[in-house]
């Protein structure tokens, strides 16, 4: 009899337990849809497109979008606009809702009720901070909630007071006076366009298309054809040619940025406007210089003229967006068929080179430069040995976007 007693007693416990745990889950269940978590525990095939594969390897490693790349807390950040611009279009792709809900995840971290943007101060005049601004065009879209068409009016109101140049161009941030960097046109004129198309009537297609001209004009090599990472209208920087105002080396991405800018903001501009030809001509010109320093491996390298100095390596994320603008480019008919080419090769060089795969099927992508810049503290002189020297990656959240995206417009 006390042994039964003591049994009972013994399965009494086990099923409270069990439905204890039940609750719990459920209960974290709730709390993480409620979040936009979309779970760690991810199948990833290898009969996918790469597209897929490295968008779950992501999800696999951070549940979050705001987390991917060891973010500690939340931030308004362009490299997680980056990521979840590719998202978005992968998600319209493929009409998988974990894709758009993991980016509807980071609106709801980064906009709150009112449309406040967290860690955001219109006043900094960072044209960095208007990239992730793209993704509220379709969270809006998808939820019909008025907090994203606001943060989406902060953010324009940010360019309407931002500080330019004597000649008109954007500042790339307040504490860099008088500089453009190619960098700041994919980070400010494709939202620019956008909204300014989807608002506003397109009124301001001409101040647009301006800082592709200033850009053009003042950064363009007419030896080489490449475009220089900066261009400081003042002269008064320590990296800037004292005659010109260019910073003294090219660099991969920054060159990236500026070919997804140009064929982002295509997708907006209207044919019938003179200054469409132009962004055209613009874009059909860095394309023939890129291709004329492409490496036999299909990469580009980080400083792109230099293949063969000793520390210069091949760099991914740079390479990813010249695959992405080129063969998006051929698609929209901006550029002759032979870029397809070119951006096949350089894919299929990324496979090659950057790209390592676990044994569960999760993939990374290597050989990303983590950052590079011009000025600030520490100072950075712009300098070969500078631009070899900053820290290299892998899964750094410059080299993730652009490969989904890249992936996307080749169809691999």
């Amino acid at each position: 009899m006390t042994i039964m007693k003591s049994s009972l007693k013994k399965q009494s416990f086990v099923l409270f337990f069990i439905a204890l745990l039940a609750v719990y889950s459920c209960d974290q269940s709730k709390k993480a849809d409620k979040e936009g978590d979309v779970g760690t525990e991810l199948i990833i095939p290898k009969d996918i497109k790469w597209s897929e594969r490295l968008a779950r390897s992501v999800m696999k490693r951070d549940s979050v979008m705001w987390q991917v790349d060891h973010y500690p807390e939340p931030k308004w950040s362009y490299k997680h606009g980056l990521l979840g611009l590719a998202f978005l279009k992968l998600y319209d792709k493929t009409g998988n809702d974990d894709y758009l809900n993991f980016v509807l995840g980071y609106g709801d971290s980064m906009i709150d009720s009112s449309g406040g943007i967290l860690n955001y101060e219109i006043e900094d005049y960072n044209i960095d901070n208007i990239n992730a601004g793209k993704l509220l065009f379709d969270l809006y879209k998808h939820t019909d909630e008025n907090r994203y068409l606001s943060a989406l009016k902060t953010l324009r109101k940010q360019l309407e007071g931002h500080p330019r140049t004597p000649s008109g161009g954007f500042w790339h941030k307040k504490i860099y006076p008088n500089q453009m960097w190619l960098d700041g046109l994919y980070m400010g004129a494709p939202f620019y366009i956008q909204y300014n198309t989807q608002y506003e009537n397109g009124n301001a297609l001409d101040d647009i298309a301006l800082q592709f001209d200033l850009i053009q004009e003042h950064t363009l090599d007419d030896t080489t054809g490449l475009l220089y990472h900066a261009w400081d209208e003042s002269r008064k920087m320590d990296w800037a040619n004292k005659e010109t105002g260019l910073s003294p080396n090219f660099w991969s991405r920054s060159m990236g940025w500026y070919a997804m800018a140009l064929v982002d903001v295509l997708d907006y501009f209207p044919e019938e406007h003179p200054k469409h030809k132009d962004l055209v001509n613009y874009l059909n010109q860095l394309a023939e210089a890129l291709v004329a320093v492409q490496d036999d491996s299909g990469l580009w390298y980080q400083v792109p003229n230099m293949g063969g100095k000793e520390g210069n390596y091949l760099e991914a994320s740079g390479t990813e967006m010249f695959a992405y603008a080129f063969a998006k480019g051929v698609k929209k008919g901006y550029l002759p068929e032979k870029y397809m080419e070119s951006a096949q090769k350089a894919f299929d060089g990324l496979i090659e080179e950057t790209v390592v795969i676990d044994e569960d099927g999760e993939i990374h992508i290597s050989q990303i430069c983590g950052s590079a810049g011009l000025g600030g503290n520490p100072y950075r002189d712009g300098s070969f040995e500078y631009y070899i020297g900053e820290k290299i990656e892998t899964d750094d959240l410059h080299g993730l976007g652009p490969f989904i995206l890249a992936a996307l417009e080749l169809n691999r």
